[in-house]
């Protein structure tokens, strides 16, 4: 790590050297476009001239269907894109896939910082409640894209880019309510500028709601501070923002048959009795969490040609989730073995002559953990060519620990036994240059070549209980590089080749010995823009060489079990268009086709080794299209119409008629009213959306597992499968009003 670090500082400071020598020379501004707000993320963003598929989203089209819903549910009519929500409504506990690549492989930045839990490399949008309101600008890499910061993209990237410094004062009050009892109040606020440089603007959000699925609640509170000076050459920007969130869990899902009967029920929290009748249900099966960011970034103009950009982030989170373990259910239903004194760590009870070794119990398990980071950025610019510098080092610290906080039958055990206690410490260390080069009217060359370094190590006991340790070091060079050719001032056309690779998470070395995988990804694409079409096309190769596929199966808290596979592919062809049919109508509709396959997929079943030969890799679509109907026939009325396809998918690898989500089609109804009334109240907001409006019974996610049964047959294995799935929410709505002073 310490050659990576002194490599960066000795090319930062020679760099820094020759652009102040430089700054007496005559050149034109190049960057007299570029604001300091945009060299915050100019590393690591693309252009209209990168040889990337991408989607820009602004703050403008977020806000219609901002009412309380997280940010992969406000995306869910990009390309390629699949939304989940364990809670059926899309508040809480939500995820998101691009071109069939689970969240763990999509790499989110918040303002240059990574996001992604360095562990599991999941992102937990529930502990950022309505952090849309403080975002003012998403960018989505599908593919590899380039390089970012952070654990390699192998689905897409997702750069997110907070408020810019808001000059005018004001003041806005928001409240929206709906279905499932769902409310959000949000207050924000500016100062302004004060004194030609200084600004301090904030946000404090509370949402609640108890979901579509029974007893599938959420309590959700967040703020967002952000104080900044900005002179002509100087934008520093000092963050502070969180989150707390207490979830009723809802990750357990549900049969076929429950499915069709009464396809709201959770299980979570099921008490029987001893003889196997269901008596109730533990009202604290919650997980309880919060989360604190701090972020200073200081942007740097050095001359016309040069700017800078330094990052600093530390991250605390801290909770549990609480769970009853029935003595009942795990003896008869579950056999995972939590009730147990041994799983506990626990003596047996002697009670007269007998040995008592299971309890009823409640336990907590724990995650402490503190995030450090630092990134660097140096950017060049000139009409004809542009160069980015970029580094980061981070320190993930996380201990893991469970408590028992009662037990039935426990005897004299001490208050919050701890029964398993581990850490997890992983240390990063990358570097990036980039360079685009215009070096005809119609060519323009891009290289972009990456280098990161890991280190994880585990040490410690894991629930069980059994010793956990991992002690692996990665190094990995990422090279990517690509031509755009300029068909007309209209249009372009790109190619791109992009190499990948990244390391197993945490869930992978608890299930095995898990390798990195690796990534070839091929773009070629044309852009067309003029006032009333935009258009976007390209076809992806991604050839994949040892990738970490979904099984289909989740662990006891609903995490996805991943298994190396030797060769996969995924190919495709997406489409992208917004199209200006008058003025007062807009359509953007997208399509997404894509094969996706394992190559040669072997599978244990019935107690043999088979080659299965071209499967379906999981969780991966053949056909996903979307679309939004625009009327507006005034600057104050928006009404739109909505509307995503997704069609069937497996859950697994092994093309089980068993593991299958059913295609769907659902259709969102969203209006926004404005008014302009008083210079004391300047805006006036009315908003509503109407989800799912011809009431569609859908699940857009599930598991699948299998298991050998040995016993039912004396001699002979019997491959057992099953499936499990989440439901999502019929016709429901929410609504808004938001005052601006």
């Amino acid at each position: 790590m310490k050659p990576i670090s002194l490599t960066l500082v000795s090319i930062l400071t020679t760099i820094t050297l020759i652009a102040q020598e430089s700054n007496s020379k005559t050149a034109i501004d190049s960057l007299s476009l570029i604001s300091l707000e945009e060299v915050l993320l100019i590393g690591i963003r693309a252009s209209e001239d990168s040889p990337v598929t991408f989607t820009n989203i602004t703050s403008d089209d977020l806000n219609p269907r901002n009412l309380g819903q997280d940010i992969p549910i406000l995306l869910n009519y990009l390309p390629g894109v699949v939304t989940t929500s364990d809670a059926g409504a899309g508040i809480g506990y939500t995820g998101i896939r691009v071109r069939g690549s689970d969240a763990t492989r999509v790499n989110v930045t918040i303002n240059g910082i990574p996001y992604n839990d360095s562990e599991s490399q999941g992102t937990f949008w529930v502990n950022l409640p309505d952090f849309a309101s403080s975002v003012d600008a998403i960018q989505l890499q599908r593919g590899v894209g380039t390089s970012t910061n952070g654990s390699g993209a192998f689905g897409a990237s997702l750069n997110l880019k907070t408020k810019a410094v808001q000059e005018d004062a004001f003041a806005s009050i928001t409240s929206s309510l709906g279905s499932f009892r769902s409310l959000k109040n949000t207050l924000q606020f500016s100062s302004g500028t004060l004194n030609n440089a200084f600004t301090l603007s904030g946000r404090l959000s509370k949402i609640n709601s108890n979901g579509y699925i029974n007893r599938a609640s959420s309590d959700l509170d967040a703020y967002f501070f952000q104080g900044t000076f900005k002179d002509e050459n100087t934008l520093i920007k000092a963050l502070v923002f969180g989150g707390q969130e207490i979830t009723y869990q809802s990750w357990y899902g549900i049969d076929a048959l429950t499915l069709e009967s009464n396809r709201t029920y959770n299980p979570a929290g099921e008490i029987y009795d001893e003889r196997g009748n269901l008596e109730s249900f533990y009202d604290n099966q919650v997980d309880n969490y919060s989360q604190e960011h701090y972020q200073f970034h200081w942007n740097e103009r050095l001359n016309s040609e040069w700017n800078s950009a330094v990052g600093l982030n530390y991250t605390h989170g801290s909770g549990y989730y609480e769970e009853y373990n029935d003595l009942w259910f795990n003896q008869n239903i579950s056999f995972a073995g939590n009730t147990s004194f041994q799983y506990l760590q626990l003596n047996p009870l002697k009670v007269g002559n007998a040995s008592i070794t299971d309890s009823e119990n409640i336990t907590q398990k724990w995650l402490d953990n503190d995030y450090y980071v630092v990134t660097l950025g140096l950017n060049y610019q000139t009409d004809v060519t542009t160069l980015n510098f970029g580094g980061l080092y981070s320190k993930y610290v996380g201990d893991h620990f469970g408590n028992l906080i009662w037990g039935q039958k426990i005897g004299d055990t001490s208050p919050n036994h701890k029964f398993y206690e581990n850490q997890g410490v992983k240390t990063e260390g990358s570097l990036f240059a980039k360079l685009s080069h215009t070096f005809s009217n119609k060519f323009t060359s891009f290289l972009d070549l990456q280098v990161r370094s890991i280190n994880y190590v585990v040490t410690g006991i894991i629930a069980g209980p059994n010793s956990f340790s991992v002690d692996d070091n990665f190094l990995f060079f990422n090279p990517k590089a690509g031509l755009t050719y300029k068909l007309s001032p209209k249009g372009n056309l790109y190619f791109s080749y992009s190499k990948a690779q990244r390391e197993p998470n945490r869930t992978d070395y608890e299930n095995g010995t898990p390798k990195p995988e690796k990534l070839d990804d091929f773009e070629l694409g044309w852009r067309f823009k003029t006032s009333n079409l935009q258009a976007q096309t390209n076809v992806y190769w991604m050839e994949y060489k040892d990738q970490l596929v979904l099984t289909g199966a989740i662990d006891e808290v609903g995490a996805p079990i991943r298994q190396n596979v030797g060769k996969s592919r995924r190919i495709g062809i997406e489409l992208d268009f917004k199209v200006r049919l008058n003025s007062n109508w807009l359509w953007q509709p997208n399509i997404a086709i894509s094969s996706n396959q394992n190559l040669d997929f072997y599978f244990n079943r019935d107690g043999f080794l088979k080659n299965l030969g071209k499967t379906q890799l999981a969780y991966s679509p053949n056909f996903v299209g979307g679309s939004a109907l625009v009327f507006a026939p005034s600057t104050g009325v928006q009404i739109g119409f909505l509307s995503k396809y997704v069609s069937r998918q497996y859950m697994g690898n092994i093309d089980s008629e068993n593991s299958t989500l059913d295609a769907y089609f659902v259709n969102d109804l969203n209006a926004v009213f404005t008014w302009n009334p008083n210079k004391w109240l300047s805006e006036i907001q009315w908003s509503f959306i109407i989800n799912n409006i011809f009431n569609i019974k859908y699940e857009s996610n599930g598991y699948f597992y299998t298991y050998d049964d040995d016993f039912s047959t004396p001699g002979q294995v019997e491959t057992i499968e099953g499936a499990g799935y989440y439901p999502q929410a019929g016709i429901n709505f929410l609504t808004g009003l938001s005052l601006r002073f």
